[in-house]
């Protein structure tokens, strides 16, 4: 496969090349154990237009992993698809857990640097109280609800059962 920076003759781990009767000797497997693992899912190979197997150096490793945890552990094939289905899910959980940790640090970083150039706080600056009024007011806010009808007409939902205070009450 073609990643980024990377030509499309460039081989990968998960680069398909092993014909099935390769792959089962790099895994000291028979071809027809490959088709079975195939067939329970326990292992995808790429395919070719004609529909023949094409293996990666990823796919043999998974293939030897489930041969050890079948043939060591004595787990039977359907714990083996569900400890492979597992640690795909590990994996991934782990990717997304990496990316929100980017994301958290670059969003970090602009919230320091509005910090750092004397903009206001976001909250802080919404609603100047006097220090008196800090310690003894309870203030109660409600956003208006607007909608818009099939025709585009705007309007304000109020609501019967609450009452609009629209002030501070103490």
């Amino acid at each position: 496969m073609a990643g980024i920076g990377r030509t499309p003759y460039e081989l990968t781990d998960d680069t398909p090349v092993f014909v099935i009767s390769v792959a089962a000797q790099l895994a000291g497997l028979h071809a027809q154990t490959l088709r079975q693992y195939d067939r329970l899912g326990l292992v995808s190979p790429g395919r070719t237009p004609s529909g023949g197997r094409r293996y990666s150096a990823r796919d043999i490793e998974q293939i030897r992993q489930v041969q050890r945890l079948s043939q060591e552990e004595g787990i039977n094939l359907a714990g083996v698809k569900r400890i492979l289905e597992l640690e795909n899910l590990v994996a991934s959980l782990r990717q997304q857990l990496r990316e929100l940790r980017h994301e958290l640090e670059e969003v970090s970083q602009v919230a320091a640097r509005y910090e750092n150039e004397g903009r206001p706080a976001f909250r802080r600056d919404l609603v100047p109280m006097s220090e008196h009024a800090q310690q003894t007011a309870l203030a109660v806010w409600r956003p208006r609800r607007w909608r818009a009808d099939r025709t585009g007409l705007v309007e304000r939902i109020e609501y019967a059962d609450q009452p609009d205070w629209g002030e501070t009450h103490q």
